[in-house]
């Protein structure tokens, strides 16, 4: 794997983190003898600083706490459990259900985008991913930029010019985030009532945004996970049959951590009747449709123009369906019964019906109930890496994507031709091209580490209303990024003007339409500065 940049730690600090992290040396270690809300803070504090775990630990909140009852644990050398009822229940048994019933936090760092998303598919697991709106991506580790090394990258004739390109694309970013934040700052000033930490933050997150698709897939995140033991066996799994190799060596990192806190919950994964059947099943049947769909569609086959976003399929008889489902809970009656009395109302009826189960919303975060379950919607998207990354952590939908290239183009912010640097932009964008098409044979699985989050790819959602409107409306707000933004506007109209769902659109009422505001960050880091002050 890339050769992890290992942190210092004073002997003190050793002594502390020994009690609350299962190793101090490598990149994937678990959180234990910790409090809940403390690993929960911890982790959500984790999102928007640079800083490792451990370190993010010992500089923001082992100040706060009394640990002085710890002071002869050792997490290091793993954390002993009542095996015997486990055993017995779980693995003679085989009753999964009780592997639900044990959660880890776990921190996999110096992970890179690709990886991040093979970490972030299961639906029945909690994700935090360090966030390129908030980390400045020039800065170094142990003198390096931040991005994946791979070995067989780096043995191969190819080794020297992947690292020389690939810190080439970081010099180009490094080089623009000071003149884009010119740039802003010449733009918008600074509001009279704006603290200068609140100016200089929703510039920076501004700055950030319009670069951020510069930076190579293969740059380094720092991901906190937390699921059950059930949870991360099916992620192992999976992780075990990727063809990715930064993949299956993380999973092998991982499961040595999580042994020392749930061993019971992962015996299966590698033994050869369980779960190394299992993960051969998936490369299996994984490389078999790859090898048929290669002969059944030409590699050269162009694709047919169309749109950024595509509902490409959705019920047509779903307001009918739709309002039986809200009445259904209500009624004494079989569900055919209430749909034909639900067909013979009249338009009225119907949307007193709908806007009764809706209720007053007073915020986005008032749901209705799971009668919106019942109706789908399905898309089909193009759009640059960045966006997809933001979209695809939503986990209650169904998401699929082809796989990051330079073939679909790129994105380039209207910011950048702006300030007067497309030049240097879209030399990136050929550097990053010209690196991943002179890796793509011989490296198929790694080649994407080249490509730049402004690029292109395609993918496929799949949602319930419900999900739909949990995301269109959290993903439409002003604060967020405009590549995502726009993709949850266009879905909503589609929704609304192509399904002829104008009723499932109204109780998305607070998805955002407004054009893009001058500093999307501006306001949260006031309501931010806000809370400050109260404490």
């Amino acid at each position: 794997m890339t050769v992890y940049v290992p942190e210092e730690f004073t002997p003190d600090e050793a002594d502390i983190l020994r009690r609350y992290f299962t190793n101090l040396e490598g990149p994937v270690f678990a959180l234990v003898n910790l409090p809940e809300v403390v690993k929960g803070a911890l982790f959500a504090r984790y999102s928007r600083s640079s800083k490792s775990l451990r370190r993010l630990f010992l500089d923001e909140f082992v100040g706060e706490l009394d640990i002085s009852g710890d002071l002869t644990v050792d997490a290091t050398v793993g954390v002993r459990r009542a095996e015997e009822l486990y055993d017995r229940v779980f693995f003679d048994y085989g009753d999964d259900s009780v592997a639900q019933l044990g959660g880890v936090h776990l921190a996999c760092e110096q992970a890179s985008n690709l990886l991040t998303k093979v970490l972030e598919w299961g639906r029945l697991m909690s994700y935090l991913e360090q966030s390129t709106r908030y980390i400045a991506y020039d800065s170094r580790l142990g003198g390096r930029y931040r991005y994946m090394r791979d070995p067989d990258i780096l043995g191969s004739p190819f080794g020297t010019r992947y690292v020389g390109d690939m810190d080439r694309l970081f010099d180009v970013y490094a080089l623009l985030v000071p003149r884009l934040q010119d740039f802003y700052r010449a733009r918008h000033a600074k509001q009279p009532g704006d603290s200068d930490l609140v100016y200089r933050q929703a510039i920076r997150a501004k700055a950030f945004d319009a670069l951020r698709g510069i930076l190579p897939a293969g740059s380094l995140s720092n991901v906190g996970i937390y699921g059950t033991g059930q949870g991360y066996e099916q992620l192992l799994l999976r992780m075990r049959s990727h063809p990715l190799p930064e993949a299956r060596r993380y999973a092998d990192l991982m499961l040595a951590e999580l042994r020392k806190v749930v061993p019971s919950f992962l015996k299966r994964v590698d033994l050869d009747d369980r779960g190394v059947a299992w993960s051969t099943y998936l490369a299996t049947t994984r490389t078999a449709t790859e090898e048929l769909t290669a002969r059944l569609f030409p590699a050269d086959e162009a694709a047919d123009p169309a749109d950024t976003v595509t509902l490409t399929s959705f019920d047509p008889d779903a307001e009918v369906r739709l309002i039986t489902a809200m009445l259904y809970p209500s009624t004494h009656l079989p569900e055919a019964q209430v749909e034909r009395r639900v067909r013979e109302m009249s338009a009225d009826d119907r949307l007193a019906v709908v806007r009764a189960y809706t209720g007053d919303r007073h915020n986005r975060r008032h749901k209705p109930g799971r009668a919106l379950e019942r109706l789908s919607y399905r898309f089909d998207v193009l759009a640059d890496y960045g966006a997809f990354r933001d979209l695809q952590r939503h986990r209650m939908l169904t998401i699929e994507w082809q796989a990051l290239s330079p073939r679909h183009g790129y994105v380039r912010p209207e910011a950048v031709d702006e300030a007067g640097h497309t030049a240097e932009f879209d030399a990136a964008m050929d550097r990053s091209a010209a690196l991943h098409d002179t890796l793509v044979d011989r490296f198929p699985a790694q080649a994407p580490y080249a490509v730049c989050l402004a690029y292109k790819v395609r993918f496929v959602m799949q949602l319930n209303a419900r999900e739909a409107m949990h995301m269109l409306e959290l993903r439409s707000t002003p604060q967020g990024h405009p590549a995502y933004r726009s993709i949850a506007q266009r879905m909503h109209r589609l929704i609304a003007e192509e399904a002829g769902h104008p009723a499932v659109a109204e109780m998305m009422r607070w998805v955002d339409h407004s054009p893009e505001p001058a500093l999307e960050r501006i306001d949260a880091e006031r309501r931010a500065e806000a809370r400050r002050q109260l404490h």
